[in-house]
């Protein structure tokens, strides 16, 4: 028993049958590595539906109760009217609140304007000779973008800025892809609702006409978005995978692939979309699971169809009185067998007959046949069935095709479509289906383009294996090796109007008497084809008649040639020769098979060079309630109404409307809405919003992001606002440069006392953990020590201690010029830091602070300004750490006691201890690690190192040292002092 599928029956107009199907299993050899066990799927299934029970029963455990409200705060708008592209007034008096519509108005439209984004522009002080190149996962033009494409974003950008921030040479390459099934399907569906008109209604050349509108569109609406995420790409060199120069590129791969025999021509099963009528790539294939008989709407059909029914038929055994019961979800195909599979160990059947053709059956023994499973007997249909087609290549068996392209069951079936079957029951199965319409996938016999893989499959493997490429996190390395070692032949062609044209051509002879079969040749124009056809038969080019095949190219096809054709490949250009290969590729996990996997090998075997040096993958985004973000689910998100703010009413968030949803599906996503928004999204901002999505670690499990989250990040960008605000304050009016770090913090005679030199240390260990991060693209590392520095180093503790120190009267003049000089550099430095996650805030005040920066003249923009360089502040960390471990409480009233010191010998290095909560490391040769045991009594609240601070400046014993910070756990705490001096002991 094998548990397919069948849908619907129903007569059309010509007498014949018409089903929608679907099968039991991923369409493909290529992609059945990927299947889950049952097991599994019902345990995903299970996990799936108690998230949805968890939305309409209206309790969650998974996300804070607190309910994100609108923000009731004013928007405060740039009043200064310029042309697009003029540079921002910083001049402009300091508005008393952060507001987001205010601080990112005008700066993208100057950094654009001026070219910062170029490599051309590469004329900064502190370049460097090394280059950063790579190319934006180029989106479908079929809609905007949604929050996972922001993840992209702000994860490639915020690498980007900090190596134009080092010096390098940078080129970010945005683009779009054409999308060939998603648009097409889109746009048919536009037509036929706004029209009522069909594709066959229009010429190939009027619907390419209403394709390119949708395009110019769409693209624009995308590249509005991308721009409103402050990405840094060079729109110089925006490419389009249909643009001219793309689709030479594409025509040329093609022509050198069929060249060196890697492409070739054959009949295989592949998924047929029977209202595209054309094959469908495995992405673009939902496998669905369902418990059992189910009535879904499909597209296509009026009334919902039945799903999940199973038929069990009697298959007469030769020359016995016996029969074979072999039972199915698709009784239609029972038409087309060709065979009956058993277990090689089960002794029960011999031959038998087709119960209603009287056809001869062979009955074959296969190890993949489970003998408990059903009756233990599997009907094999080669033509409908990727299982069974793997066993007709393995039992050399015809394939008998009985389902024609358009979902018809093909004429010599029709006497036979009232016959009964006798016994029908119910069973869990899976069916498949496109994911953009819901069309339901057909597996059939079609001649079509393929690729062979193995080789360049073992080259891609090798690649990995010899460290040649790098895949980072290296846990996917095992997967990358599975899947390509089990990889199938690639079918590259899809019968669509939208797309690259297959430049393959039909040959026919002229004068030729005999019966020609297919013959075909191939060019990059139709005049070097006939060329080619003349050589390869002989003939005159009078004599050749070509017909270019009507089919156009996978999508995968042409987007696997992004890294290079980009550049301009296969012309030698000086993008091609300077920044390809290129130095990474970042993108999510769930694209490691049907893109990453085919740029490797395709630019390897096109280019004779690995595409990229490094692969990057960053986790999915998923909904609070852990749910992928889907159009199907109505949890997607734009990420422009994060950063706007929208209310639930008029927001992409009421699109469900539109969608082809089921109706539990529409009041599970409806209740989810209400539920996270009941007033919808308060605005964000983009800094918040990249903040926010940088903070999740990127290489680990999926990341649940809630707008709260992105909600906090908003007042943080409120903490650096009122921060600029108190500093330029401290400046005043006075726009004398301040001293640079090295004339307060550096030399024998420091003018700096220990409190200033130790946020100079706090400053140096968040650079130190900026470059280590950013090394490891650990990005979330790098956000949580920028955030730790400014929030508990900065304000709670400095700032609080300095407060006192500037509003003193003119006899403490050098102590005041000290601290306001540490805390303008403290500021800045950490604006440049911020800069690559928060472009557009740091931008702003980091402008306003640049009539005091001491030394010579800051770079134009931030964007171009150097990233600060632990080797340059090497004067500024912290020689020794005392560290304070033992179990105490503390109280409102009592005073810490010194319960005993102990000073030991030992050189001991403490960086990954679990005493040292911000990183920091060591420097120099200290001569000793001291220990203090503390006991403190009554608990009645968590000390904070604001009131630790004030005693430890305070006690004659502990005069020398400042804590760093924190580790509360059960009765225990420990507390990191930086050590300037032992004198005191």
């Amino acid at each position: 028993m094998r548990a397919n599928r069948i849908i619907s029956l129903k007569l059309s107009g010509r007498g014949a049958a018409i089903f929608c199907t679907s099968r039991s299993t991923k369409p493909s050899s290529s992609s059945s590595q990927q299947k889950s066990s049952p097991r599994a799927k019902a345990e995903k299934l299970k996990r799936r539906r108690e998230r949805e029970e968890t939305i309409l029963l209206n309790r969650n455990s998974s996300v804070d109760d607190k309910k994100v409200k609108l923000s009731d705060k004013e928007k405060i708008v740039y009043p200064i009217c310029k042309p697009p592209g003029t540079k921002k007034d910083t001049s402009f008096p300091f508005p008393s609140s952060y507001s987001p519509e205010y601080v990112e108005s005008s700066w993208y439209q100057w950094w654009e304007k001026e070219g910062f984004f170029s490599p051309e522009q590469h004329r900064v002080s502190h370049a460097v000779d090394q280059t950063f190149s790579l190319c934006i996962p180029p989106p479908n033009v079929t809609g905007s973008l949604h929050l996972g494409h922001a993840l992209t974003v702000a994860v490639e950008d915020a690498l980007v800025r900090w190596r134009r921030m080092q010096g390098y040479r940078v080129l970010w390459v945005p683009g779009c892809d054409h999308a060939g099934i998603a648009t097409q399907t889109v746009v048919e569906r536009r037509l036929l609702n706004q029209e009522g008109k069909h594709r066959q209604d229009f010429t190939r050349e009027e619907f390419l006409q209403e394709l390119w509108k949708w395009k110019n569109q769409k693209g624009e609406e995308i590249y509005h978005q991308l721009r409103r995420l402050g990405a840094s790409l060079d729109w110089s060199r925006a490419c389009f995978t249909m643009d001219p120069g793309f689709s030479r590129a594409v025509t040329k791969a093609f022509v050198r692939l069929c060249d060196s025999g890697l492409i070739y021509r054959s009949e295989g099963l592949v998924n047929w979309s029977c209202a595209l009528e054309s094959s469908i790539s495995d992405i673009e294939v939902d496998s669905k699971e369902l418990p059992g008989q189910t009535m879904l709407s499909v597209p296509g059909y009026e009334n919902k169809v039945e799903f999940g029914t199973i038929v069990t038929f009697a298959y007469p055994i030769e020359g016995h009185d016996g029969e074979v019961e072999v039972s199915t979800t698709r009784p239609e195909t029972m038409l087309g067998d060709v065979a009956i599979a058993v277990h090689p160990n089960d002794p029960r059947y011999q031959h038998c007959k087709h119960p209603f053709t009287n056809r001869l059956l062979p009955i074959i023994t296969d190890s993949v046949v489970d003998m408990e499973l059903g009756t233990g007997a599997v009907k094999v249909t080669p033509a409908h069935d990727h299982t069974d087609f793997l066993l007709s290549q393995r039992h050399s068996l015809p394939c008998l095709t009985v389902i024609a392209g358009d979902g018809t069951m093909m004429p010599p079936c029709g006497e036979w479509l009232k016959v009964l079957w006798f016994l029908s029951s119910l069973c869990p199965f899976f069916f498949s289906c496109l994911s953009r319409s819901g069309d339901i996938i057909e597996p059939l016999l079609k001649k079509q383009w393929f690729i062979q893989c193995d080789e360049m499959a073992k080259k891609a493997i090798q690649a990995v294996e010899d460290g040649q490429l790098e895949i980072i996190p290296h846990c996917f390395t095992k997967t990358w090796k599975n899947w390509l070692s089990n990889i199938s032949d690639w079918c590259i062609s899809r019968q669509l109007w939208w797309g690259h044209q297959i430049p393959a051509y039909q040959v026919e002879l002229c004068n030729s008497t005999e019966k020609q079969e297919e013959q075909w040749v191939w060019g990059q124009s139709e005049n070097e084809a006939r060329h080619r056809a003349a050589v390869k038969y002989g003939v005159k080019l009078e004599d050749v008649t070509l017909t270019q095949d009507p089919d156009v190219l996978d999508t995968w096809f042409s987007s696997a040639l992004f890294p290079f054709a980009m550049l301009g490949w296969p012309e030698k250009t000086t993008d091609l020769q300077r920044f390809y290969p290129n130095s990474i590729l970042e993108t999510g996990n769930d694209l490691i098979f049907f893109w990453v996997a085919r740029m490797v090998m395709l630019g390897t075997e096109l280019t004779r060079q690995l595409p990229f040096k490094q692969v990057v993958f960053h986790s999915l985004v998923r909904d609070e309630h852990g749910r992928k973000m889907s159009k199907s689910l109505g949890n997607v998100i734009d990420p422009l109404d994060v950063i706007n703010g929208v209310t639930l009413e008029v927001g992409s968030l009421m699109t469900l409307e539109e969608g082809n949803f089921d109706p539990r599906e529409r009041r599970v996503a409806m209740e989810a809405q209400r539920k996270n928004f009941p007033k919808g999204i308060p605005q964000c901002g983009t800094d918040a919003l990249r903040f926010a999505l940088c903070s999740h670690k990127m290489q680990g499990e999926d990341i649940s992001l809630s707008i709260s989250q992105v909600l906090s990040c908003r007042y943080f960008c409120n903490k650096i606002w009122h921060t600029l605000r108190y500093t330029l304050g401290v400046m005043g009016k006075n726009t004398i440069p301040v001293g640079t770090l090295k004339e307060v913090c550096g030399g024998r005679e420091m003018m700096a006392k220990y409190m200033d030199r130790w946020i100079c240390s706090r400053l140096y260990s968040t650079v130190l953990q900026c470059e280590k991060g950013f090394e490891a693209y650990e990005l979330h590392t790098v956000t949580s020590a920028l955030y730790s520095f400014w929030v508990h180093s900065l304000c709670d503790v400095y700032m609080e201690y300095v407060k006192p120190v500037l509003s003193q009267q003119d006899e403490e003049a050098v102590a005041r010029q000290v601290a306001s000089s540490v805390l303008y550099h403290c500021v800045s430095m950490s604006l440049v830091m911020l800069s690559p996650f928060m472009p557009f805030i740091t931008e702003e005040l980091w402008q306003r602070l640049q009539p005091f920066r001491p030394g010579p003249a800051a770079q134009t923009s931030l964007c171009l300004e150097q990233y600060p360089c632990s080797s340059k502040l090497v004067g500024l960390q912290p020689s020794i750490f005392l560290t304070i471990t033992k179990g105490f409480s503390f109280s409102r009233c009592n005073l810490l006691h010194i319960q005993n010191i102990y000073i030991g010998s030992k050189t001991e290095s403490l960086a990954n201890t679990a005493s040292f909560p911000f990183g920091c490391s060591l420097q120099g040769s200290p001569q000793r690690i001291i220990c203090i045991h503390l006991t403190l009594s009554s608990v009645s609240f968590t000390p904070t190192p604001t009131i630790l601070m004030s005693y430890f400046t305070t006690s004659k014993n502990l005069l020398f040292g400042l804590p760093l910070g924190l580790l509360p756990g059960s009765s225990n705490l420990s507390i990191l002092l930086p050590i300037y001096s032992l004198s005191h002991l």
